[in-house]
Formats: structure tokens, C-alpha cells, sequence
């Protein structure tokens, strides 16, 4: 019986088709390397696409429906079949060039024939693709530099347990235009090291054509997206990430591609399933994409080399996966609930895929041990965080894509004095091996949508978020905004994450430019300006995430699994916990002032408190006292404490003799 069955029995039922899961990964992964290493089999970019040699440079390419393949560019003045590939066996082809012929910044495109049509296409292995000024059309540049980075990041490894900050590049900057790789190094990791943050989650790094997919529709899968600058302006970034202790990954899209002919992979050698299914199968009918054939042996060899290319190129730490839960499920698990055991393993399960994200994460495993893998993934499979020889699928954490939808219907849809905690709590801490909370990610931020701030304040965001302003509608924002990220943080997961600006309640919604806004970037940009200027409560927020996130680090809170529940009294909305030697307590009550919590606690000595919602700095009123709490209450049969807590308002408390070992 594999392990996942051991620790989960409402899997023994359907131990046939976990048996089955293993089976497949080992036939699959026999069939590649037979009894060599993943590692030495995900090798296709250093054979593919464009290399210095001795005497020039080599080209090659796979397109087995193919009749010819031209290289065209600007050294050949763009002349179609100028520059023919020779075909080299097993739908390979192959062009040698002269050292005088190309130079690294060479502008170049594929053409492909099929009978008498001639297509062109970026190739398929491009590091980098640059769009021409004043068009549409793309363009590969040719890149493969003499002299490589120098890279500075020797011993790092990324913490264990992560506290993810989820960036998008181009928007980090509070300017009107598209920000770059080294202005995100130097102005924005800084203020992800001074929040705590260990990690930093880079969206749109891949590139697309289409700056307002959020980097969600990938043409070329090598290339670093030209926008915000050139390839080693990302090592820079990555390199100087690891300086500051911060690990860097890359938000992947392996689930899907985009459609185009030119730009993209798609029908690169004439057919619809070079890569991709054939017929309906290989159309993402909700996201207008194409869709792998994960039981290729050709597709394996180019995504399980485009991982450890990321790896190994660019000195990435982990992915989070882009819509496994899309690739794990043959409808894409369109409307679909997940509200029994039987849909995880059924007809409709894409086996293929499952055996695709085993190969990836073990292959992951083989070229960084310490590396961090991520799946988004809303069905809940069953062992999706166990490892793959126990019968999983290998990933060390998933998203909690849950929490966010809960918070959002809480706020729209209940008065808060009619939040259930106790459906709260269940929703909290019912969760599998290996989660990442969040109160809102990039999604609850998108044009349409609203984040939990603008849900809160709405309006009033625009003329009363001074801090000598005190209008009851900020008031209830500010203080509930701070009690979420607090109880999701502390009790929610394994780690955290957070999207850029989101940790100080930024304003509005993301909106890219297109046409429907005039090609704005007012509504795609961070506004640092509103931490910074020291007059507004957005300062203050930032500084309660900074705290509250140093807290959890220091005392390594998230270490221990689940937290431990000490009182839960729905009738009067509050809640106490500890989790990591601290004591959590909340009044989520919008009125009602607490005098008499009586919380009980683990150990038996004096408490301090480390910090409170309710702290000057933090945008609170100051109403809640710090320094000692004694564990002795009378009549209490073991130690507990006895606390006072204003409406809507969290205290955070620590052992004494704790606190003191930890500052000493």
C-alpha cells in the first residue's frame, strides 16, 4: 500500500488507480531515459536552437511534417530560401553559418515549406524575441553570448518555508510605462527584504505577445521577455534576489500555449499536433489556447528541458505552476465542484498530464534538490503535495485557492457581525500536505474585479485614507484588512504569499493598456509614493505586514503543521489559537469590546505581547495594553490568559522567557 493511501484511508477505494498513477510515471519515464537521469535527458536547448561552434554557429531545429526549413534575416537581406536547414534524420534539421554571417542581436525568423506554402515563425528555441518598433510582427534575435554572466550567487539556498511576494515586473514601477528587469533589482527587492519576504514570484518572465495577459498566453518558452529588458539584465535580478537572501521563481505555463502561428509554437512544422492534440482536444475552450499532448515523447523532451533551462540558465529557485488543475482533467474542470472522491480518478482525468507533472517535479528535484515547486490547483487531487515514489505528484506546496474566494464572499455577501468562525476556521485549517495562503493574489486585482481593500473602502479610499482622518468606513477597511492577512498567515498554511501592493491596501484594480483605456498604464502601475509620503494609512498597513511577517519568520510559527485551537466562542466572535509557541487572539466582533477573554495556553509563565492590530503605527488606536500577561487565572484548571481586546482587533503574544532567548 503506498504511503498517501496510509495517511488518507478514504483512498483505499481507488488504490488500483494510485497504483496506476505509479505505474505510468515508471513506464513513462523508462521509455525516456530508461535507467539514466531526467536530468541528462532534458538537455533539447543545448542542442537546438542557435549555438557558437568553433568555426561559426549552428542552427537546428524539429519539425518533422516539415518538406524544407529556410533560415531568413537580416544577414541574408531577408531572402526566403536563401538559407536552407538540411534535414539530419528524425524530423531534425540542421544549418551551419559562419562566424561573419551572425552576431548575438542578429534579427532572424524561420520560414517553413509545406508543398508551396511558405510560413514564417520565430524559432522554436529563441532566448530572445524582441517585437519591431511601430508593428505587430515579432522577431527572433539571435543569442548566445561568448561570455557568460557572472554569476555571484555561489551557496544559496532558498528557505524552507516560503513567504512569497508575487511581482509582476513590468508594473513595479510607479511611471507610465512598462518597468524593467534591473528596476525591479534595485528598487523594489529592496522593499521585499525590508517587508520580510523571502521569496519573490516573477509573473510574465516568459514571453508573450500580449502584455495584458499577465504573461498567461506563452509563444516562445526560452526567451525572457524582451519588454522589460535584455537576458542578462534578469540574471542581474536573479543574482542580486539571492544577495538579499530572497529566493526567485518563475510563474510557469505549462498548461497552455497561445494560438499564434508566428509568434507561438503552434503548427510550427504545418500540422495542429506537432505539440498539441488534434481536433477539439488541443482548444482550450475557455482560454482560446492550445493544449499539449503530454503523451508525446517530443513535447516531454521540450517542457522537461524548458525547466531545467530556467533552472540552469537563470539560476531560478522553483515554479509555480500555471493551471494544473486545466491540464489535470480532460473538461479542464470547467464548472466542475470536486464534491467527491470519484471525479479525482475517473475517465475525465488526463493521465498523461498527471505523469508529465511527476516527471517535472522529480526532474526539478534531480537539478536543484532545494528547489520549490508550486502547483495552482483548485480540485484538491489527492496527493498533489505527496512524493511521487509514496504515489503523489511530487510538489512541495499548492496554492489555497479556496481562501481567497472565501474572504471575498464573506465581505460581499454577509454583514460581519453574521461571519461564521466557525466555517472560518474549518475553511483555515481542513487543508492537505503542503499549502499556501493568501488573502488575495493578482487575480482578486484584475480590471472587473476589486481587491479586499477597494471592496472595503470602496470610494472613501479616495478622500479619506489620511491618518488624521478617522471615517468609520476606513476605520472597518484598515482594521479588517489587517485581522485577514493576520489569521490567514498565522493559521492558514504552510507559507504565505501576497501580491505586489496589495500588503498596503493599493488603490483600485489592474488594468492593462489596450484600447478600451486609451493604452493607459494609470491603472498598471504600483503607487509607492502612497507608503512613503507619511501621510496617509497606506503606510501604516505596509508597516503591519512588515511586522507581522518578520514575526512569523522569527519564531518560525508556520514550522509547526497545524495550529492548536484554545477558544472559539461564535456568540461573542472571537477566536485564540497557538500555533509556533505563539498566542493568536482575535475579537472579530464590530462593536462589542472583549474585557474578559479568558484564553487558555500551553505553558505556564508570564506572556508579552510582540504586537497588536490595534498599535498606533499600525493605524489603531492604541487601546489595547502591552508588556506582561500572567498564565495564572484563578479558578482555571491549567494556565491561560486573561485579555481585554477592543471590536475588530488581534494581539499577538509570546512566552516571555521565549521572547527574551530570541532577542538575546
Amino acid at each position: 500500500m503506498y504511503p498517501i493511501i496510509e495517511r488518507d484511508k478514504a483512498l483505499l477505494p481507488f488504490a488500483g488507480d494510485i497504483e496506476q498513477r505509479v505505474n505510468n510515471y515508471r513506464r513513462t519515464r523508462a521509455r525516456l531515459v530508461g535507467d539514466g537521469t531526467l536530468s541528462d535527458f532534458a538537455n533539447a536547448h543545448e542542442y537546438y536552437g542557435f549555438h557558437h561552434t568553433n568555426d561559426g554557429w549552428v542552427y537546428r531545429e524539429w519539425a518533422p511534417a516539415a518538406d524544407a526549413l529556410y533560415l531568413t534575416g537580416e544577414f541574408n537581406g531577408w531572402d526566403a530560401e536563401a538559407s536552407p536547414l538540411r534535414p539530419i534524420g528524425n524530423g531534425n534539421w540542421e544549418i551551419f553559418l559562419p562566424h561573419e554571417t551572425l552576431r548575438d542581436g542578429s534579427r532572424v525568423k524561420t520560414v517553413v515549406r509545406n508543398g508551396n506554402r511558405l510560413s514564417y515563425h520565430i524559432p522554436l528555441y529563441a532566448r530572445r524575441v524582441i517585437q519591431e518598433e511601430g508593428s505587430h510582427d515579432w522577431v527572433c534575435e539571435v543569442w548566445d553570448p561568448l561570455t557568460p554572466y557572472r554569476w555571484t550567487d555561489g551557496g544559496f539556498h532558498p528557505d524552507k518555508t516560503p513567504f512569497i511576494y508575487e511581482s509582476h515586473v513590468g508594473m513595479a514601477t510607479e511611471e507610465y510605462r512598462v518597468g524593467t528587469y534591473r528596476e525591479f533589482a534595485d528598487n523594489v527587492l529592496p522593499r521585499v527584504k525590508e517587508l520580510g519576504y523571502n521569496a519573490v514570484q516573477l509573473m510574465a518572465v516568459m514571453e508573450h505577445p500580449y502584455y495584458g495577459s499577465f504573461g498567461y498566453q506563452v509563444s516562445s518558452f526560452f526567451a525572457a521577455s524582451s519588454r522589460f529588458g535584455y537576458p542578462e539584465e534578469l540574471k542581474y535580478l536573479v543574482d542580486r534576489a539571492h544577495a538579499l537572501g530572497i529566493a526567485v521563481l518563475l510563474d510557469l505555463v505549462h498548461s497552455h500555449a497561445v494560438k499564434n502561428t508566428v509568434e507561438g509554437i503552434n503548427a510550427f512544422d504545418g500540422t495542429e499536433y506537432q505539440f498539441f492534440h488534434k481536433g477539439p482536444q488541443g482548444d482550450h475552450p475557455a482560454w482560446g489556447t492550445k493544449c499539449f499532448n503530454y503523451g508525446k515523447t517530443e513535447v516531454l523532451h521540450f517542457l522537461l528541458s524548458n525547466l531545467k533551462f530556467w533552472l540552469t540558465e537563470y539560476h531560478f529557485d522553483g515554479f509555480r505552476f500555471d493551471g494544473v488543475t486545466s491540464m489535470l482533467y480532460h473538461d479542464h474542470a470547467l464548472g466542475s465542484a470536486f464534491t467527491n472522491m470519484k471525479m479525482y480518478f475517473s475517465m475525465n482525468t488526463d493521465t498523461e498530464a498527471v505523469t508529465y507533472l511527476q516527471l517535472a517535479n522529480d526532474l526539478i528535484r534531480e537539478v536543484r534538490p532545494d528547489a520549490i515547486t508550486i502547483a495552482e490547483d483548485m480540485s484538491g487531487m489527492p496527493g498533489m503535495c505527496e512524493p511521487v515514489r509514496d504515489g503523489g505528484i511530487g510538489f512541495q506546496d499548492r496554492l489555497a485557492m479556496g481562501l481567497p474566494d472565501l474572504w471575498i464572499r464573506l465581505i460581499k455577501e454577509c454583514r460581519d457581525e453574521d461571519w461564521s468562525l466557525e466555517y472560518i476556521w474549518h475553511e483555515l485549517t481542513a487543508r492537505q500536505t503542503g499549502t499556501i495562503a493568501y488573502v488575495e493574489s493578482h487575480d482578486q486585482a484584475l480590471v472587473g474585479d476589486k481587491t479586499v481593500m477597494f471592496r472595503l473602502a470602496d470610494a472613501n479610499m479616495y478622500t479619506d485614507m489620511d491618518k488624521t482622518c478617522h471615517n468609520p468606513v476606513i476605520d472597518r477597511a484598515v482594521a479588517l484588512h489587517k485581522l485577514l492577512r493576520l489569521l490567514t498567515a498565522s493559521a492558514g498554511g504552510d507559507g504565505y504569499l501576497t501580491f505586489m501592493g496589495n500588503e498596503f491596501g493599493h488603490p483600485e484594480w489592474i488594468d492593462f493598456p489596450r484600447e478600451g483605456n486609451g493604452w493607459s498604464h494609470k491603472y498598471c502601475r504600483r503607487q509607492w509614493s502612497l507608503v512613503e509620503n507619511g501621510y496617509l494609512k497606506y503606510g501604516q498597513l505596509w508597516e503591519f505586514d512588515r511586522v507581522m511577517v518578520h514575526t512569523l519568520r522569527k519564531y518560525d510559527v508556520l514550522s509547526e503543521r497545524y495550529p492548536k485551537l484554545r477558544l472559539l466562542r461564535q456568540d461573542r466572535h472571537l477566536l485564540a489559537f497557538e500555533r509556533g509557541g505563539l498566542v493568536f487572539v482575535f475579537n472579530f466582533d464590530p462593536q462589542r469590546t472583549c474585557q474578559d477573554m479568558i484564553v487558555p495556553v500551553e505553558h505556564g509563565c508570564d506572556h508579552e505581547v510582540l504586537f497588536t492590530s490595534d498599535d498606533p503605527e499600525f493605524g489603531g488606536f492604541g487601546n489595547i495594553r502591552h508588556g506582561a500577561y500572567s498564565a495564572f487565572v484563578p479558578g482555571q484548571n491549567g494556565p491561560a490568559l486573561r485579555l481585554g481586546l477592543p471590536p475588530r482587533t488581534a494581539i499577538v503574544l509570546c512566552p516571555t522567557q521565549r521572547k527574551q532567548e530570541e532577542t538575546t
